[in-house]
């Protein structure tokens, strides 16, 4: 351009900042620099894979999902010296390149378009990665996450596992926010909503008739995504990251994760949705226009069975073992799970309220049932099956451990006993500093000992005051006046 305004290399030249003869040929040749540039089909070095790549080839047509670190390590085994450590970010980008020219073809998304108040998606994510504790102890939970996927409209709430009954609160919780029941509900094959088909050689899933039963008395349609695909679930999945990420920025901002209690973590929680829904009212309102109102009546959080205690003054429920008073002995009890507790009713009366167990562990054995029985039976103790659940805390392990060093079998059996009904009829920490005491004076805890080291309680006298009478007073009443006090 500026050769053909003033004809003259050099101005030219100059303009485009290149030397003369630079730009004598340019235009010389009469095409752009970029129009001379021609891709470049050889390599500028030698390959260091070309002896071996036909076999690793293979093995990759054999088993396209190979990844490249992998099959390197192993043609280093086959071909010991060959190849070194640093040669591994090359074969990487070998591979991606005979992937994107050999390799089968890559799974495609397809862009969903989402119809207003149609699909609500639920799923479980752990927030134990942003270390939030209450008052300074460690608090392990999950959301249970519930996204609109047309508006993104969301909320959570806080539970402790994926079960059924988490799922339940955790989506009634989400339909009492909205007011409104969308058409679909999504979720992937949790346990909480499906389980395996038996006899079924795919390992197809089915819908727990409980899941079932809850979607229809909430007026929705149940539907999963396939195995293995949580992409299918996309909305909810990506919602998850997302919330985290604003969580964390929120308890940046808040300055420690640490509560003071779990309900004023969960009325922070509640404050960090409204804010990320502050933005969807719009989206929102075209869903709820398009939504049924809700008007179910929200079921209970709790599962119900009726069960019989046993001989053992225990109870099985939900394949766990749980102790109960001595009284219910050969009675049928109402268990109520909840999911952090289980409450047991004799006739529609409150008998006993416990935590609810999880994880592996498969009983729950409260000393105060069963001790006063152990004192009248104390040759059952060595062999009790759960003997384990009668030493509360390593101290009354430890004072059992000395009366063991100091006294026979039985009677070491004996005196701890006692000790242990004192801590039922009175109070384990208080039983504790005892123990404590004597074994911090190098005393074997004795019965007698303990009974000598409790703390007796003060007794305060009142202070009395003498009555005095007037006898004037007396006068006045037989006159009829009213004396005033």
């Amino acid at each position: 351009m500026e050769h053909q305004k003033s004809g003259k290399i050099e101005t030219a030249a100059m303009k485009a900042g290149v030397s003369r003869k630079t730009a004598a040929k340019y235009i010389g040749d009469g095409r752009l620099p970029s129009e001379r540039c021609a891709p470049r089909d050889w390599r500028t070095r030698p390959d260091p894979f070309a002896a071996h790549w036909p076999e690793m080839e293979a093995r990759l047509r054999e088993a396209p999902e190979l990844e490249a670190k992998a099959l390197f390590e192993w043609m280093g085994e086959q071909h010991p010296g060959v190849y070194e450590p640093g040669q591994l970010r090359s074969f990487q980008r070998r591979l991606k390149q005979w992937r994107v020219l050999w390799g089968p073809g890559k799974e495609i998304y397809f862009a969903q378009d989402h119809r207003p108040g149609m699909r609500m998606s639920t799923d479980f994510t752990w927030m134990n990665e942003l270390h939030i504790t209450i008052r300074g102890e460690a608090f392990e939970h999950l959301l249970c996450h519930s996204v609109l996927s047309y508006s993104n409209w969301q909320w959570a709430t806080i539970c402790s596992s994926e079960s059924f009954l988490s799922l339940q609160a955790g989506v009634q919780a989400a339909l009492l926010k909205l007011g409104h029941v969308p058409a679909e509900h999504w979720t992937d094959h949790s346990t909480a909503a499906t389980h395996e088909v038996a006899g079924d050689s795919d390992g197809r899933r089915d819908f727990n008739k409980s899941y079932r039963d809850l979607m229809e008395h909430l007026g929705m349609t149940p539907r999963t995504i396939q195995r293995g695909k949580p992409n299918e679930n996309g909305d909810v999945e990506s919602q998850n990251g997302v919330l985290k990420r604003r969580i964390k920025q929120h308890l940046l901002l808040r300055g420690t994760p640490d509560f003071d209690s779990q309900d004023l973590y969960r009325r922070f929680l509640e404050d960090v949705l409204h804010r990320a829904n502050a933005p969807r009212r719009d989206h929102l309102g075209e869903e709820l226009a398009a939504m049924r109102p809700f008007v179910a009546q929200l079921l209970p959080a709790y599962v119900e069975q009726r069960v019989r205690v046993s001989r053992y003054s225990t109870l099985q429920h939900d394949r766990k073992m749980y102790s109960v008073s001595s009284r219910l002995i050969g009675e049928e009890v109402t268990v109520r799970r909840y999911e952090e507790h289980l409450e047991v009713y004799y006739d529609g009366h409150l008998q006993e309220r416990m935590p609810r167990l999880k994880g592996e562990k498969d009983h729950a054995i409260n000393y105060r049932h069963i001790i006063e029985w152990l004192v009248r039976k104390p040759g059952a103790f060595q062999s009790y099956r759960f003997r384990q659940e009668l030493f509360p805390t390593e101290v009354f392990r430890r004072s059992y451990d000395r009366l063991r060093e100091a006294c026979s079998e039985r009677t070491a059996d004996v005196e701890y006993l006692r000790i242990l009904r004192q801590a039922a009829r009175t109070m384990q920490t208080q039983t504790e500093q005892v123990l404590l005491e004597l074994e911090r004076r190098d005393l074997v805890p004795r019965w007698n000992l303990v009974l000598e080291f409790w703390p007796q309680p003060e007794t305060l006298l009142p202070d009395l005051v003498a009555l005095t009478a007037d006898l004037n007073d007396y006068d006045s009443l037989f006159q009829g006046v009213e004396i005033c006090s």
